[in-house]
């Protein structure tokens, strides 16, 4: 049987145990998926005894996905964008990876969206900020940078090669850009959007990182101008999705994982 996980601190609820063996079962493959909640300071041996264990592969979340950079071998990828959230044990070192970006990128690319066309606005300037702004990037977009703390975008989109900005300067930006991206925790099991309605306009995509709930206000927002909406449960199926792909070599089952997680999805937040 092969064995992949979650490691991260906290993991209890996370979605990708039922994500990742929906795909198991339809496939047919004998596979489990885990989550390990480990220690902060013992992520170095938390990752060396995985390996010992013999699992064949990890998704990385909160707090490791810039730490676990030194204890694997990060692709082009993952170093460019400073973060790896999956790790494939099939090589020595492990190689880690970065599938955000990839997740990102087919969200918009299943709603007609091409990434690699316009300008696009990314409200927030860390870690899914970084890996979307990267994939923009590196697809040819003109990508601005806004963040409460104009400092912080500005190193970001220095980095990326982008523009940087404060929050204030959302509105002109966004009047004269084709994607409007919601990269901030804001909206999560909130009803907020860290934009003001009116940036928004029938020409404009808007996706949210933000995936409970599935309609956060930002898109509510987006879809009463007209806006083409994508909601964060996308990204997160597709860097699921990559993930699978690259750990098992099968082609994913992405409708039946999309509607698996969607139902957990949906489930949690009538519960809450």
């Amino acid at each position: 049987m092969d064995v992949y996980g979650l490691i991260g601190n906290p993991v209890a609820h996370s979605v990708s145990p039922g994500l990742h063996e929906t795909a198991y079962e339809v496939r047919g493959l004998d596979a489990r998926y885990v989550t390990l909640e480990t220690d902060p300071e013992r992520l170095d041996q938390a990752i060396e005894g995985a390996a010992a264990l013999g699992i064949d592969g990890l998704n990385v979340t909160i707090p490791f996905k810039e730490a676990v950079m030194e204890v694997v071998d990060p692709s082009e990828t993952a170093a460019s964008i400073g973060a790896v959230n999956m790790i494939d044990f099939s090589t020595d070192p492990p190689t880690g990876d970065n599938t955000d970006a990839a997740g990102a990128r087919r969200a918009l690319e299943r709603h007609g969206v091409d990434p690699g066309a316009g300008t696009a606005v990314i409200v927030g300037a860390g870690g899914a900020a970084r890996a979307i702004g990267h994939m923009l990037v590196s697809a040819g977009a003109t990508v601005h940078i806004a963040n409460r703390t104009a400092s912080r975008a500005e190193s970001l989109a220095s980095d990326l090669g982008g523009t940087g900005h404060s929050l204030d300067a959302v509105p002109e930006l966004a009047a004269g850009s084709d994607l409007l991206i919601n990269a901030t925790s804001v909206g999560m099991e909130e009803d907020r959007s860290p934009v003001s309605a009116s940036v928004f306009h029938e020409d404009l995509a808007v996706m949210d990182a933000v995936y409970t709930p599935l309609e956060t206000r930002f898109l509510q927002d987006g879809s009463a101008a007209g806006a083409t909406t994508i909601d964060g449960a996308w990204m997160l199926l597709y860097q699921g999705v990559a993930a699978f792909e690259r750990w098992t070599g099968v082609e994913a089952p992405v409708s039946a994982m999309n509607e698996a997680l969607r139902n957990r999805l949906e489930s949690e937040w009538s519960e809450s």
